[in-house]
């Protein structure tokens, strides 16, 4: 018996990840997506529920055609109305959004209410049908808060939510984007979206998705590639203070250096070797000493192995990982829980000198100065984690690491 699959946002890695496999799977008779830009609607619509995708391997660039998509516009009531009779009837959903802000707040046409009702439709119709829900938003709690709004909205007992559905946490280490440029779609001779639609998706081939471990034991779980994990928290943190951290950290030497996209990188064995002894020595040390003995991963071969990987993957010429894609948003970054500085606390909270990363730090604090000059760098990072409590000695030994580094 098919299962029934839906998503809400059309970004890059529901186009090409959650959806593209699922529709690889075989397992799936129904695809539904939800998408509030009417361009992107109208064109799946006119392609008639087509959609195209390129995947970035490391021989070139390969186009993947999805097939039977039905696109739903929330704020069209009509398409709402379908939308939450589709939740009803979902197996497995997927929310790929820009933040977990999304499940919060938003009126009739917003994500946590289509998915209130929707599960609420399916209460009153007394079905046993049980659900996973797999939240995308790059935050190590994002299960969490969906499922607390669900059990808010509803205003049923979390025991009773999970009875039918359950929401997963998702670590995605693949690299992926829209690519609008004209000239590079025309270089790389891209596939578009849809139509003559100007957006491209670009995706790297990489599919090693770790999520939550179902509840049911008898799921028949319908993308069969994801990997549940027991406790997904120590493989979130190697993605951020590993992934996240030495991707940034490569993208803001790059920008000092004028390069355009990451690829550009393997031009400069030095940026290279310092990305390298960052990952191993300084992330991969402290995350080795924090998590030994739980998985193959927090081990020295196994460390070393994911870091190569990533390396060689991030600098795949195919993918063009634009640099200005990579460093945008440096007050973010350097938030105090975020990729370098995060990994810097990480760093020194297992004894060891995180030299490297504050080297990315201080390039990111050089580009978000160039945007407030009235403020000096020392000023710039105070206001940055004014909010944190109770840190006063970290914060200065992280400061003092920053400032004293040189470029």
């Amino acid at each position: 018996m098919k299962k029934s699959f839906v998503g809400f946002g059309f970004g890059a890695i529901q186009a090409g990840l959650f959806l593209y496999e699922a529709h690889a799977s075989g397992q799936f008779d129904r695809f539904v997506v939800a998408e509030v830009m009417p361009e992107v609607v109208d064109a799946i619509r006119k392609a008639g529920g087509r959609y195209c995708v390129n995947i970035a391997t490391a021989q070139g660039i390969e186009k993947k055609e999805i097939t039977a998509i039905t696109i739903l516009n929330p704020n069209d009531p009509a398409d709402r109305e379908a939308l939450v009779a589709a939740v009803a009837d979902a197996d497995e959903l997927a929310c790929a959004l820009p933040s977990v802000r999304f499940y919060e707040t938003g009126g009739a046409a917003s994500v946590i209410s289509v998915l209130t009702d929707g599960f609420a439709r399916r209460r009153s119709r007394g079905e046993a049908r049980r659900s996973i829900v797999y939240s995308a938003e790059n935050h190590n709690h994002a299960a969490e808060i969906l499922e607390a709004n669900l059990i808010a909205r509803l205003a049923v007992p979390a025991t009773t939510l999970r009875t039918s559905v359950q929401c997963l946490n998702t670590v995605i280490g693949k690299m992926s984007g829209i690519v609008t440029d004209e000239a590079q779609i025309a270089e790389q001779d891209l596939a578009r979206l849809a139509g003559a639609t100007g957006r491209c998706v670009l995706v790297e081939a990489f599919n090693h998705i770790l999520i939550t471990r179902i509840a049911w034991s008898d799921f028949p779980r319908g993308i069969p590639i994801f990997i549940e994990k027991d406790d997904l928290l120590p493989f979130e943190e190697a993605k951020l203070y590993g992934h996240n951290a030495t991707h940034a950290l490569m993208g803001y030497l790059a920008r000092a250096q004028g390069y355009n996209t990451i690829a550009d990188v393997r031009r400069n064995p030095q940026i290279v070797d310092l990305a390298r002894a960052a990952f191993l020595q300084e992330s991969g040390a402290a995350l080795i000493r924090k998590y030994h003995g739980l998985d193959p991963l927090f081990t020295e071969a196994g460390y070393r192995d994911y870091a190569e990987d990533l390396l060689c993957r991030m600098m795949n010429p195919h993918l063009r990982d634009l640099v200005e894609r990579v460093v945008r948003d440096p007050r973010r970054k350097l938030g105090w829980d975020d990729r370098l500085v995060g990994t810097m606390r990480l760093a020194l909270g297992q004894g060891i000198t995180p030299r490297y990363y504050a080297l990315g730090a201080r390039a990111a604090l050089t580009m978000l100065r160039e945007s407030e000059p009235e403020k000096d760098e020392a000023q710039i990072l105070d206001t940055l984690w004014a909010g944190v409590d109770g840190a006063a000695r970290e914060k200065q030994t992280v400061k003092t690491l920053i400032l004293n580094s040189r470029l």
